[in-house]
């Protein structure tokens, strides 16, 4: 008798999942890596995210002129907008002459915004343009970390402002003292001494990784409507940077050697690099966030892409954990849980986390509480929350939007069968309330 045939995909994922658990550090710290980059592969052939990366161009082409016409003005007030120009010719380096060409023709559309006589409305529009990119921006990162609950409106405009504003006198301000140093008389002194001069000019090699490794993990921990770890963030970003710039190479070799779409294309031939180019890049940057992402939550890696199916018995005994924890720390005085803290505390994916605590507030068991991030505490005191009413939001989930057990036509029989199984949860749980549970577990 031969078993059943396991297809390529299910031997990869024994391979990567062994069922031995006595592994060696330095083999599952590799596993580790192949996980991420196997499930990284999966999520990009599934297309969401290259979906979004193909909605971020199209945003990105109307919004482009607006975001720069704000922070030029904000460094033409400090005299310091010419200095945010070679980061625009840096970014559309790889698409060689005819970048520069596109550059100049973005600048020169910028130069004819003036912001002092647009007026009120045409401010106001400027500005909704701006945070209408930035706003496509987190609900791409958001799906990409599960993350159902977006900003507020004010929170939007003050948290997108103020980066879009500061942000680039900041980074100039940072180019300005990293140019300062290198071009120091302390630093000229060391480079014609070995091996100091030799490790100066690699420095100086890599410090366009460096800084975009920095804006990348920046982007990945400010984005995102959820806590995003350091640690998580700068291997993401760390990845996608260095992916990043070597695309850039390889784009800028695929250009001068694309003679063929000149031929072809003519004139629109520059504007279909500059369309390939922003998708790449979108793609890489959203790709390092998804890396990020299972960085911090490896428990994800394993539950099927696009799907969310767990059995009642998943979502009851999730649904008393989640309550027992919170309600502890309410019951103990101590500051609300987050998301973060439950998928934390519980060793789970998050979506599973959120799944379940989504039910529960929709059933009045659980309260978010306003806050930065989001943190939930118990809707009502745990005496009268019984532990019946948490069983049955777990075994009654979505039945108004879907399918209500009212619906159903049973046979006399199976009515009878029904009610037994109910009857012996009631009875088994009997009067027991939460406050129980939490003083079991305190």
């Amino acid at each position: 008798m031969t078993g059943k045939k396991l297809t390529l995909q299910q031997k990869v994922e024994s391979l990567l999942w062994p069922q031995d658990n006595s592994i060696l550090p330095a083999k599952l710290s590799l596993l580790k890596v192949l996980r991420i980059t196997y499930v990284t592969i999966l999520d990009l052939l599934g297309g969401h995210i290259s979906l979004r990366a193909m909605s971020l161009v199209y945003t990105t082409l109307l919004s482009i002129v607006p975001l720069l016409a704000l922070s030029f003005s904000v460094l033409k007030a400090m005299g310091a907008h010419n200095e945010i120009e070679p980061f625009l010719f840096q970014f559309l380096a790889p698409l060689g002459e005819q970048g520069i060409g596109i550059g100049n023709n973005i600048i020169s559309f910028i130069d004819n915004i003036k912001v002092g006589v647009l007026g009120s409305v045409g401010l106001g529009l400027l500005i909704y343009t701006v945070l209408s990119l930035v706003q496509k921006i987190e609900n791409a990162f958001n799906m990409i970390w599960h993350v159902k609950a977006t900003r507020s409106m004010g929170e939007r405009f003050s948290n997108y402002l103020s980066v879009i504003l500061i942000g680039p006198v900041l980074m100039v301000s940072a180019l300005g003292m990293t140019a300062t140093v290198m071009n120091s008389s302390f630093v000229h002194y060391f480079s014609a001494i070995e091996p100091f001069g030799t490790l100066i000019i690699m420095a100086t090699k890599l410090l366009p990784y460096a800084m975009v490794i920095g804006v990348f993990m920046f982007v990945y921990m400010f984005v995102p409507n959820t806590r995003v770890r350091v640690s998580a963030a700068f291997v993401g970003a760390l990845i996608a940077g260095f992916l990043w710039e070597t695309s850039g190479v390889l784009f800028a070799s695929f250009v001068v050697n694309s003679t063929n779409y000149t031929a072809i294309y003519s004139s629109f031939a520059i504007l279909i690099m500059l369309l390939i180019w922003l998708y790449l890049s979108w793609l890489i940057l959203l790709m390092g966030s998804n890396i990020a992402f299972y960085i911090q939550n490896p428990s994800y890696l394993r539950v099927e892409r696009g799907q969310l199916e767990i059995s009642n018995r998943v979502k009851e005994r999730l649904a008393l954990c989640i309550m027992t924890l919170l309600g502890r720390q309410y019951y103990q005085g101590k500051e609300a849980l987050t998301l973060e803290d439950i998928v934390e505390e519980l060793s789970m994916p998050s979506i599973l986390i959120s799944y379940v605590v989504n039910q529960l507030i929709e059933e009045k068991l659980l309260i978010a509480v306003a806050g930065q991030p989001t943190a939930f505490i118990p809707a009502r005191a745990l005496e009268t929350i019984q532990l019946i009413d948490i069983v049955n939001v777990a075994r009654s989930a979505e039945e108004i939007n879907n399918f209500s057990i009212d619906d159903l036509v049973l046979p006399r029989d199976v009515q009878q069968v029904a009610a037994t199984i109910d009857n012996t949860i009631i009875s088994g749980l009997g009067n027991r309330t939460l406050v129980d549970l939490v003083r079991e577990e305190s």
